[in-house]
């Protein structure tokens, strides 16, 4: 068993109370993740964000429900239902994927451990991800923007598990032939992104970030294959939506429309550089019936 979870806490209080504008772009929708339908029409998220691999979603999904009824018993009562909110990838690869070894104490835990300072590569629910047929995993970046006289972060961490030895490209260098053996078998993969940004931005504007993560995507090689679910997301953190339909909407000014092309050129940046450092991180894994994933740095040891 080679698999985990990971979990993004967008602020450290409730998520259904404070909900954070967000909004997701499907790449590719070759994927089985849940929540997506009310992201897009309602432009929020009501609980964390949860990776996992593709057979525990409901597991991760019955989660984040109850401790959502945990925090507030009034929900699917007084208050209306929580929208659960997970994204997986098939590591089936390496992980014994049918065990079903995921567990509702494995997302409380990855939740209440989030924090700042975070591991990459194998580790939660990139431990049994494979990229460009190498170890993958979770990996990380993040670009500052300067807008006017202000400042903004947009960071990015994705879950990567997608693309062909062939197709790996680093700096704008192909690092294999794109006629070796199994060059042109059909891609089976995915790859989740999720952009957080301080920038305030409203949902529609959030969903043009994400749309830019396919850029960053792209410069690593990937034609975003058949078989890959490719899906990112964008949530911003300069401001919440109450539950309360009683209290006061929050009244921000957003960014220009004209002021955006620094985000979208971050996004790129941040993806790219994200997937670069799952591959970077990660460690050579041997998993279910002798599979092995090397990593990047045993593989080509000459980037060392």
């Amino acid at each position: 068993m080679q698999t985990g979870v990971t979990v993004i806490r967008a602020h450290a209080g409730s998520h259904f109370l404070h909900k954070v504008p967000a909004a997701a772009m499907v790449i590719n929708g070759f994927g089985k993740s849940v929540g997506l339908m009310q992201l897009d029409e309602l432009g929020v998220l009501e609980t964390p964000i949860a990776l996992t691999n593709t057979f525990s979603v409901p597991v991760v999904a019955q989660a984040q429900i109850k401790q959502a009824l945990a925090l507030h018993p009034e929900i699917g009562r007084t208050w209306p239902t929580v929208n659960p909110l997970v994204f997986e990838c098939n590591d089936g690869y390496l992980n014994d994927i049918q065990t079903l070894a995921v567990r509702a104490s494995d997302y409380t835990q990855a939740h209440d451990i989030a924090s700042e300072q975070f591991g990459q590569g194998s580790v939660g629910a990139g431990r049994g991800m494979s990229c460009f047929e190498l170890k993958g995993g979770i990996g990380s970046a993040s670009r500052r923007v300067e807008i006017g006289k202000r400042s903004f972060t947009v960071g990015a961490l994705v879950l990567a598990n997608f693309g062909k030895r062939a197709q790996l490209t680093l700096n704008g260098q192909a690092l294999a032939s794109r006629k070796q053996e199994g060059a042109d078998d059909p891609e089976k993969g995915s790859i989740i992104m999720i952009l957080a940004t301080d920038a305030p931005l409203e949902a529609r504007q959030l969903r043009r970030l994400a749309a830019r993560a396919s850029v960053g995507l792209a410069r690593t090689g990937s034609n975003f294959g058949h078989g890959s679910g490719d899906i990112a997301l964008a949530f911003s953190t300069a401001y919440t939506y109450p539950q309360a339909p009683t209290a006061e909407m929050p009244a921000i000014a957003m960014v220009h429309e004209q002021h955006l092309d620094g985000l979208f050129q971050a996004v790129a940046e941040s993806v790219e550089q994200s997937i670069v450092s799952a591959l970077w991180w990660a460690e050579s894994v041997l998993g279910r019936d002798g599979h092995r994933r090397l990593a990047l740095r045993e593989a080509y040891p000459q980037l060392g």
